[in-house]
């Protein structure tokens, strides 16, 4: 085994992309990750890197200029990219959520007008969901949408949004009533809207105020935001699909594909966090010999390698079933979970490997320590998923009669 996590059945052009992926990160991001995480910094740079080897456009039909690649593809990319630094998964993650809604979703306009430009990298993609009261409660969503004429306007205030500075489109869910009277399913009375505004913060366009940066523990450089729409006024052309009503399940299919990503994100950072522990375990000495010679360590990094093969099997297995056409929330489900829960064992143990030194900032485990965390709760809470698994079961093995 040369390393971890392969993947079989990939065809060339699969593997020359992740190759080009890998080495990217191994060049351009893993030796400069660390000083970009503790200063909070965007990482412009490799961003506009990322750009120029067009992954902004890896999933989107070549018709509209992208490359059409597969789930899976972007899942591996995903991998080797939180593999050098999770902050950069997020940049694409939620851009290509949105360019996916707008490829299964959107009218022929729509996908016209913001396709093209989304692969080119030049429109960035961002989605809402979440508000400063619901969690994981999707129907509780307050923020509004009136029909006025020939638009509609928006208030309200969503919470947790990356890219909230850095994009310049931001597919938002709201509640609309039009057409949904009192008493209706909440699911059934959502609505997506397409909002365009300028990058940064503040007041980003009339009606649209992005506050400034959410400070956090871990998942620094992406910018997390506030989202306050107070008379945001958006045209009828800009209801994703052209009808009201449909937000919650356009929503739901965008957030498989993000909780492939995160499970894919779990997988890469399990992966560096297992390289770290191996490396450091052979070069540090106790008793007088390397710690990797010690029982103790040995079955550390046993277990470490399993947890990522495993992971690493499940996210590509949630990928493929997604690009078959299939339904595949409980494969999804699956992948975030398992992939979430081992990714934060996997840190762990690998910062037990470096003893004290894990707790220094001088070395790259300390900063996937506090990383880690947010994979748990992102997209889904763990008690989330295994609702989702336990009802889909529940489906799948109803008793008869």
């Amino acid at each position: 085994m040369a390393r971890l996590a392969q993947t079989a059945g990939l065809t060339d052009i699969q593997r020359e992309i992740l190759s080009t992926v890998r080495d990217f990160v191994d060049k351009e991001i893993i030796p400069v990750a660390t000083g970009l995480e503790h200063r909070d910094e965007y990482p412009q740079q490799i961003v506009d890197g990322l750009k120029e080897l067009g992954l902004f456009g890896l999933m989107i039909p070549e018709e509209y200029g992208g490359l059409g690649e597969s789930l899976l593809t972007y899942a591996l990319c995903v991998e080797e990219i939180a593999r050098g630094w999770m902050s950069v998964s997020g940049i694409i993650n939620t851009h290509f959520i949105v360019a996916y809604m707008l490829k299964q979703h959107g009218t022929q306009e729509q996908k016209e007008y913001f396709l093209p430009r989304m692969a080119a990298g030049e429109v960035r993609g961002a989605f809402s969901m979440s508000e400063p009261a619901l969690g994981s409660d999707v129907s509780a969503i307050t923020s509004k949408a009136a029909k006025d004429g020939d638009d509609y306007v928006l208030n309200g205030q969503k919470m947790w949004l990356t890219n909230g500075g850095t994009s310049t489109l931001v597919a938002v869910l709201v509640k609309s009533d039009e057409g949904h009277p009192e008493g209706t399913a909440p699911h059934k009375s959502m609505t997506t809207f397409l909002v365009e505004k300028e990058p940064g913060f503040g007041e980003v366009r009339p009606g649209l105020t992005i506050p400034g940066k959410i400070d956090k523990m871990g998942y620094k450089g992406v910018d997390t935001t506030e989202l306050i729409m107070d008379g945001l006024r958006i045209p009828a052309n800009r209801v994703l699909g052209g009808t009201t009503g449909r937000g919650f399940y356009q929503m739901m299919d965008g957030v498989e594909v993000g909780r492939v990503n995160v499970a894919a994100r779990g997988c890469g950072v399990a992966q560096r966090a297992f390289e770290l522990g191996v490396s450091y375990a052979q070069q540090r000495h106790t008793f007088g010999k390397q710690i990797a010679q010690h029982q103790a360590i040995q079955f550390k990094l046993a277990e470490m390698a399993t947890k990522v093969e495993a992971a690493h099997a499940m996210m590509v297995n949630a990928a493929r079933k997604k690009d078959s056409g299939e339904r595949n929330d409980l494969e999804a489900g699956m992948a975030k979970y398992l992939a979430s829960e081992y990714c934060k064992e996997v840190v762990e143990d690998a910062f037990r490997i470096h003893g004290g030194y894990g707790f220094s900032k001088e070395y790259e485990i300390e900063r996937l320590y506090r990383e880690a965390p947010m994979l748990l709760i992102g997209e889904g809470t763990a008690e989330i998923q295994k609702m989702i698994i336990g009802r889909r079961l529940l489906e799948e093995y109803r008793l008869q009669g």
